[in-house]
């Protein structure tokens, strides 16, 4: 499967982060969004895109809610999510995966931890 990231975090510095370690994974095709509501835009208008990760913590729209509304998008609602971010607590954890993320990684994370969650999202996808 021929991945295309949405990398979605208002921090330039973290979606760098990101994007690099995607980039030492092996993953080269990637777009950038910063924040929810500007990646609903991308995911509307670019129909190749087939996995987000995205930040909790933004401005416009959260992470969060940006995932509420793909998983009630009937075009978008099978794209896997995986949410990278800093809150780590057990009771933001359940709510992100109540909410319907595929997939959760607390800051500050390695390369190799970013690939094993990716790695699992497309497993419980295929």
């Amino acid at each position: 499967m021929d991945l295309k990231f949405l990398v979605v975090d208002d921090s330039v510095t973290m979606r760098r982060i990101v994007t690099n370690s995607l980039k030492n994974l092996g993953y080269n095709n990637f777009i950038e969004a910063s924040d929810g509501k500007e990646a609903l835009t991308r995911l509307v208008s670019d129909n190749t895109i087939n996995f987000i990760i995205t930040d909790w913590n933004m401005p416009v729209l959260s992470g969060l809610e940006l995932t509420k509304a793909i998983r009630s998008d009937p075009s978008l609602e099978k794209t896997p999510i995986l949410m990278v971010t800093t809150r780590g607590v057990k009771e933001d954890i359940i709510e992100a995966l109540q909410a319907k993320v595929n997939n959760y990684v607390v800051k500050p994370f390695t390369p190799q931890v970013l690939k094993e969650k990716i790695d699992q999202v497309l497993a419980a996808i295929a």
